[in-house]
């Protein structure tokens, strides 16, 4: 099909939220807080990329993803990068990427045991309208207070390396013979490369654009694309879209969209179309 509205996937999290953001209904006050809303297609298909929600009250675990060679290693079919939009966040808000300064592996292992992991990592600033990338070895981990799109290949292979005290599993040997602990450089990508287009991301895994409005649309044949509209409202193939949803499209169609649209448009490759 040229087009098609994914299913969404709500996910329970220990640091999500019982207010969640405009476009999704709140989970009841005594039901588990939401921290991950997913966008799926019908059946058990495996797509290249990944669209979340994330919705945080408190802090994730501080983790690490294996690259695609090291994912491959262990029969996994890839590995995770991701970029994240700042859609909104407190003015304390934080997100953690990589170290403040290069840390051997055996003094990251015992800042994981000891908790004092925290005080190596650099946490930054973040507010609405920020976008990270976090590559494959980065150690993260996203503060509370935060609502952000996060873009990712395909794969929930996520190594923790420390969690707060919270009653989950760790992974630190896998996690440490991933992780790449040194301070994080930020991405280059090419910004506004005509009015209303800005390219976030181009490659190495995927391409990701920010639209002001619509604008045509020309895959090469098999690909696919993912349209994810941050505010306002359209239509692709004669599938409508609004704030909230996420659409896949593929081949050539015009995006049509109503005053005021902001869009996200992703798809795997390392250039632009």
């Amino acid at each position: 099909m040229p087009a098609t509205k994914l299913r969404t996937h709500r996910v329970d999290k220990p640091w999500g939220r019982h207010t969640l953001f405009p476009g999704f209904p709140d989970p009841a006050p005594d039901a588990e807080p939401v921290g991950e809303v997913w966008f799926q297609e019908p059946g058990n298909s495996a797509p290249d990329l990944l669209i979340k929600y994330l919705f945080t009250d408190e802090k994730l675990s501080v983790q690490v993803h294996p690259d695609d060679e090291q994912a491959h290693a262990r029969g996994l079919p890839r590995g995770k990068d991701e970029c994240w939009t700042i859609l909104t966040a407190e003015p304390d808000s934080t997100i953690a990427l990589g170290t403040k300064e290069p840390v051997d592996r055996d003094t990251l292992r015992a800042a994981a045991l000891d908790g004092s992991i925290e005080g190596l990592l650099d946490w930054k600033p973040v507010k609405a309208g920020d976008f990270y990338y976090s590559a494959s070895g980065t150690i993260h981990a996203i503060g509370a207070g935060i609502t952000l799109i996060e873009v990712q290949q395909n794969s929930e292979t996520t190594y923790r390396l420390y969690d707060y005290g919270r009653p989950r599993e760790l992974h630190l040997d896998d996690g440490i013979a991933v992780a790449d602990p040194v301070p994080y450089e930020p991405i280059t990508a090419p910004g506004e490369v005509e009015p209303g287009r800005t390219i976030l991301v181009e490659g190495p895994k995927f391409v990701l654009e920010r639209w002001r409005g619509g604008r045509e649309v020309a895959l090469p044949e098999g690909a696919t694309a993912w349209l994810v509209p941050i505010t306002g409202e359209g239509e692709v193939a004669g599938v409508p879209f609004r704030a909230g949803e996420c659409v896949t499209v593929t081949g050539s169609e015009r995006v049509e969209t109503g005053e005021g649209a902001d869009l996200l448009f992703a798809y795997p490759g390392t250039t632009r179309l």
